[in-house]
């Protein structure tokens, strides 16, 4: 026969009383010692399956899917405006072991949206960034930070496309001046052009395009020319 050991009678009631519960499958709403508050389906006194959690400090909610007690699976996580006292998401997609994990959507403000992968309540992996200046980056995400192959697009019309490195142009890459016209291709450091060329691109479309066009330069490998004009820049 097992032997049973009573709780410790020094223990909080509230403590005491949850022992008791036992909650186990579709209960009505819960409420903690903090005020917090919980609707949804338990599992050996675990939160499990789907419910929602009310925050009362901050009140917050998250309605969505629960695992062992942590949000995990897909789900809604809401904040309360104090001036206006209306719910607004913050985030909505997926979970894993009470962080954000997979595939969600993040607003940031009315205008500036996150939607892409992420890792462990990070932006890592490919994603697509809205920003309030109208801006647009899709491409690869580390620990919140541009990383790896993307592309950024300017309000202004003009855009980046190439290597990117803890949130700045580094190595090779192409900037676009739609409104002038010109190409400019080469090598980038810690977000600065260290070296490359520049060439006329869509000229007859531009909206101020430059006075004269840039005459062409006819070498016979000009890639060869980056890449060694690269390698010597590395040497130093």
């Amino acid at each position: 026969m097992p032997h049973f050991k009573p709780p410790q009678k020094d223990q909080p009631l509230s403590t005491l009383l949850d022992i008791k519960s036992q909650k186990s499958g579709l209960r009505c709403t819960v409420f903690s010692v903090s005020g917090n508050e919980y609707t949804g389906e338990w599992q050996n006194n675990k939160k499990h399956g789907k419910g929602t959690q009310v925050w009362k400090k901050s009140g917050a909610v998250y309605n969505g899917e629960w695992k062992l007690g942590k949000r995990d699976g897909y789900g809604t996580y809401s904040v309360l405006l104090p001036e206006t006292k209306e719910y607004v998401r913050k985030y909505c997609g997926e979970w894993k072991n009470g962080k954000k994990h997979g595939y969600g959507s993040y607003f940031n403000n009315n205008s500036a949206v996150y939607e892409g992968e992420w890792s462990e309540d990070h932006r890592s992996g490919w994603g697509r960034m809205y920003y309030e200046s109208g801006d647009i980056y899709e491409g690869e995400w580390m620990k919140d930070t541009n990383h790896g192959q993307g592309i950024i697009r300017f309000a202004n019309g003009n855009w980046y496309e190439g290597t990117w490195r803890d949130g700045k142009k580094n190595g090779n890459g192409k900037f676009y001046y739609s409104d002038k016209g010109q190409l400019y291709e080469g090598f980038w450091v810690d977000g600065i052009a260290k070296f490359g060329t520049l060439s006329d691109f869509a000229r007859d479309e531009a909206s101020t395009p430059t006075k004269y066009p840039i005459p062409q330069v006819n070498l016979v490998d000009m890639q060869w020319v980056l890449r060694e004009a690269q390698s010597a820049y590395l040497e130093q």
